[in-house]
């Protein structure tokens, strides 16, 4: 196994991804958060012109609560291609943790985005549990691998990188593996950087990896990554706020805020076609009107 932690090459572009909405924030918690198709197209447009690479979509209903309907992802899709912006598109197959049923949350792979996130084993989420059976999950890689679709092998604590690795070892995951570390949900791995070393000594050689630190984890935990040679999600999904008690204006904030420190330490931030080009993806086709 490869120790990602020893050798450190900050001269590796740097992917930011920008987690836009997620599943439980509300407009109540802080209102800038974007909930129709339209805001959310317009904040991965604003995210990804203030240095995000990737867009990390969640998307609502007409009662803003959780959904995983391919046409409200395709039309966030569409408005986004429409103004001309080329950020890769990473949709979420979440659910909402127990929101919607194993086949809706499977649906929006079908749309073929270029990536979609893979979470890699259950979790206790909060005050229930996110569930992610076996069985749903080989369902899973094998529907991503069927349309193209790159996993975003999200994982919450070490046990889900295991599940990782044996889906690695039986070829239901392609290389190159694309790992995101969530650390600091309530359930799960703490956000602390022993248990982002951890996790990072238990990946195969190659792998590329991320780290999505929650709520006060998000800003420590991102700046070692960037330092590491890793790569960074920021983001109101996971962060309302942009410092103790001031809330977060919208998500280009917290990534110009990453921007600026990566310019800081040296680090170059990758565009969308240099995130393609490090992840595997396929050129981005153009819009057709």
């Amino acid at each position: 196994m490869l120790h990602p932690h020893e050798a450190t090459d900050l001269s590796k572009p740097l992917i930011i991804s920008a987690a836009l909405t997620g599943s439980w924030p509300t407009k109540a918690q802080n209102p800038n958060l974007p909930v129709t198709e339209e805001e959310i197209a317009a904040a991965a447009v604003d995210a990804a012109n203030a240095g995000a690479a990737i867009v990390h979509l969640h998307v609502r209903n007409e009662q803003e609560k959780v959904t995983c309907d391919p046409a409200r992802y395709a039309k966030v899709r569409s408005l986004i291609r429409q103004s001309g912006c080329d950020v890769v598109i990473n949709m979420s197959t979440g659910g909402g943790a127990g929101q919607t049923t194993d086949e809706q949350r499977a649906e929006p792979v079908d749309l073929r985005p270029e990536i979609a996130s893979f979470d890699c084993g259950s979790t206790n989420f909060g005050a229930g549990v996110f569930v992610n059976s076996p069985s749903f999950l080989d369902g899973l890689a094998d529907r991503m691998k069927r349309n193209g679709v790159l996993p975003e092998i999200e994982c919450f604590e070490p046990g889900h990188v295991a599940n990782a690795l044996r889906f690695i070892a039986e070829g239901k995951i392609d290389p190159p593996w694309w790992f995101q570390f969530v650390l600091g949900v309530r359930g799960g791995a703490p956000g602390t950087m022993k248990q982002l070393m951890n996790m990072l000594d238990m990946l195969p050689e190659g792998a590329n990896w991320s780290v999505c630190g929650i709520g006060r984890a998000q800003l420590p935990l991102g700046v070692a990554a960037m330092s590491m040679g890793g790569h960074v999600r920021t983001g109101l999904e996971d962060n309302l706020f942009y410092q103790k008690g001031v809330l977060a204006e919208s998500n280009a904030q917290l990534v110009a805020r990453l921007v600026r420190i990566a310019g800081e330490i040296g680090r170059p931030v990758a565009t969308p076609d240099q995130a393609r080009e490090i992840l595997g993806l396929r050129p981005l086709e153009p819009v057709v009107p």
